[in-house]
């Protein structure tokens, strides 16, 4: 028996490592980034980095009607923070501030435009959002150079 406990300890402090949580924080990082970049490239048109769609600007107007802004405001402010966010998070930089930010528009999804989603898809985001607000970007990233040149 106290052998399967050391291979256990072992097995913990293996993936306990600073460079295990630096490539898995690498890996939350990018897979919440991608969530909301695919959402981002859907409304621009074609060929565009960032001319908004008109198709972009009815969904606003129209299935998501109840959100607490005007559509010509909201399309403009969702579509520019699902580019700018998820950038920053690949990066590593803001990495905190980031994933705050794409949890304030989750939860904005999730209250006023898709209240159905939450178990389904949602609490999904919000998780990756709070592990990134809790433990930081990690060592592959920006913030950690910014941090290391700061301590300098």
């Amino acid at each position: 028996m106290r052998a399967i406990f050391r291979a256990y300890d072992s097995l913990i402090t293996a993936v306990s490592g600073r460079a295990v949580e630096a490539v898995t924080l690498l890996f939350v990082r990018v897979a919440f980034a991608g969530i909301f970049w695919r959402s981002a490239r859907t409304k621009v048109d074609e060929g565009s980095w960032l001319s908004i769609s008109d198709t972009t600007y009815f969904l606003f107007e129209e299935e998501y009607a109840g959100l607490p802004l005007p559509s010509d405001i909201a399309a403009p402010l969702a579509t520019y923070a699902e580019h700018l966010f998820p950038l920053l998070l690949v990066l590593g930089l803001f990495t905190r501030f980031s994933a705050l930010a794409l949890l304030v528009m989750t939860m904005v999804i999730q209250i006023f435009v898709y209240p159905e989603a939450w178990w389904s898809v949602h609490m999904i985001w919000a998780a990756l959002a709070l592990i990134l607000i809790v433990r930081g970007s990690g060592l592959l990233s920006l913030d950690a150079l910014l941090l290391k040149a700061r301590r300098a």
